[in-house]
């Protein structure tokens, strides 16, 4: 039996109770399309603790990405709160939520968004730059986090000179470059194959636990999604906590 997804401190007793790191408190989403007023999200409670991996599940067009875009302070919900720690996210204004977004959030999306002019190298290091970091340190930075993705024989080439696979290891090490808290990724195996899936989920498995990361990942794959610690389903504008059959698959 599903139930909604409120609260990490609605577990068995004994359980160990981590501190939120994500809340949604009420959280309304409304779209205003060629038909009226269409409510994506009605009244969304979520509570995700620090350090957990959780995967979000649905069908297509049920919000999936708007949820990440409203944690990343890309968006902003209709009502209710949005809180990452202790900072309301939806009450920052454009240039605190840049400088959110670049202090605090790792992102990942279905396509690598790699620069093609650019060098992995370079891709990676640009977030440290915007950040006022100097070229230098920049890049020496880069190249480590290249290595830490098994692509340290990668950095000088650009985009166009890799596999799929490898290009969204570039674009998990431009995530996590500039040491989130928190990683979003938005059907980051969506375009590869099962193998290389895999291969790039290992990568995102090791370097969460590895970073002490909070991390959400919406994902069609419920094999992967079956690996994560927890798994929500995305419905009729509620989560709820998936089946222990689909945790466990």
């Amino acid at each position: 039996m599903e139930r909604y997804a409120t609260s990490t401190m609605d577990r068995p007793l004994g359980e160990a109770v981590r501190e939120p790191m994500i809340r949604l408190c009420g959280v309304t989403k409304n779209h205003q399309t060629a038909r009226g007023e269409l409510r994506l999200f009605e009244g969304l409670e979520l509570e995700i603790g620090a350090g957990e991996l959780v995967a979000v599940v649905g069908q297509s067009g049920s919000g999936k990405s708007t949820l990440l875009h409203l944690l990343g302070a890309l968006d902003r919900p209709s009502s209710g709160q949005i809180y990452c720690a202790t900072t309301c996210v939806n009450e920052l204004s454009a240039r605190e939520a840049a400088r959110f977004r670049n202090e605090q959030i790792g992102y990942v999306w279905q396509f690598h968004y790699l620069l093609p002019e650019f060098t992995a190298e370079e891709n990676v290091a640009m977030p440290l730059m915007a950040r006022g970091a100097g070229r230098a340190e920049a890049m020496t930075e880069a190249s480590r986090w290249l290595s830490r993705v098994g692509l340290e024989d990668r950095t000088t080439h650009r985009p166009g000179e890799m596999s799929g696979g490898e290009q969204q290891r570039v674009a998990l090490a431009r995530a996590l470059v500039t040491k989130p808290k928190l990683l979003l990724a938005d059907e980051p195996t969506g375009d590869l194959d099962a193998a290389t899936a895999e291969m790039v989920f290992g990568w995102i498995e090791a370097l969460h636990r590895e970073q002490g990361l909070t991390s959400l990942l919406v994902t069609h794959n419920l094999e992967l999604a079956g690996r994560c610690a927890r798994v929500l389903r995305l419905e009729r504008g509620r989560l709820v906590e998936a089946s222990p059959k689909l945790r466990h698959s």
